[in-house]
């Protein structure tokens, strides 16, 4: 059975239930992570954990920093999932 993601709740829309301490740790450990490794350690990623999901937002250099940033966060004890939103520094624009 396929369980949709529970929009509503999404952190970035402002609703839903405030994080547990369990999320905020993990969301601690997966920033950590990331700071201290040489390919993520200056790009711009923000770290949010809802229901030990882990979502990966911001800017980075290339797509190589892109797939290290989710396997690093995958890495952390007692992530569920990784949500890789990251973007590239100027990729691609809308055509006018």
């Amino acid at each position: 059975m396929m369980m949709p993601w529970p929009y509503p709740d999404f952190p970035f829309t402002g609703g839903g239930p405030e994080p547990d301490g369990a999320d905020v740790a993990l969301a601690s450990l997966v920033a950590q992570r990331l700071s201290t490794d040489w390919t993520t350690r200056r790009q711009q990623i923000t770290v949010t954990v809802q229901n030990r999901v882990v979502i990966l937002a911001g800017m980075v250099a290339d797509p190589e920093t892109r797939r290290v940033a989710a396997e690093l966060a995958w890495d952390v004890p007692g992530v569920f999932d990784v949500c890789n939103a990251l973007r590239l520094y100027g990729g691609r624009r809308a055509r006018r």
